[in-house]
């Protein structure tokens, strides 16, 4: 029997073709058929011993027309973009490079103890049952890297600016 896979292997270039043809643009094609299959996933077991082709095209094709009747409650395109603080957006790209380039450099275990713990919120003992390790071990990852972190210039200035030390 074909599974879904094989499926997807064998016809999403037809079908995303199919779909830009449809749509005019590859983004909302690709979504398209990322739909289409996600419906059609839903029903495999029921579609596959059948005609899957079939059934999918029809998918993509009821989706397609679906969204044409009900336009209003898509997007729709603008002249001219709302204002934005373009200052916050790239702050925040900063940081999250600030970020991750100091979390990148510690070694993997660190890393992932940081991760867990200050922005997953875990507690020492949730973490170390998620790293199936020890609280002392948990404990001790999380001082070294601390100490790494506190190095680093740029998080440095960053804790400085938002008063922390």
């Amino acid at each position: 029997m074909l599974s879904i896979e094989d499926f997807v292997d064998r016809n999403s270039r037809m079908l995303l073709r199919s779909a830009w043809l449809l749509t005019g643009n590859w983004t909302s094609a690709e979504d398209l058929v990322q739909t289409a299959l996600l419906q059609s996933w839903l029903h495999w077991d029921a579609i596959r011993s059948d005609a899957p082709e079939f059934y999918v095209r029809r998918v993509l094709m009821n989706t397609f027309l679906n969204g044409q009747r009900r336009r209003w409650t898509r997007e729709s395109p603008v002249a001219v973009l709302p204002d934005r603080a373009a200052v916050d957006e790239l702050a925040a790209t900063e940081l999250r490079h600030v970020i991750w380039s100091a979390l990148s450099g510690l070694p993997a275990r660190q890393r992932a103890v940081v991760v867990l713990r200050y922005f997953n919120d875990l507690s020492e003992t949730q973490t170390a049952r998620v790293l199936d390790c020890s609280v002392g071990t948990v404990k001790s990852q999380t001082s070294r890297a601390l100490d790494k972190l506190r190095l680093v210039p740029e998080l440095q200035s960053l804790l400085e600016e938002v008063g922390h030390e």
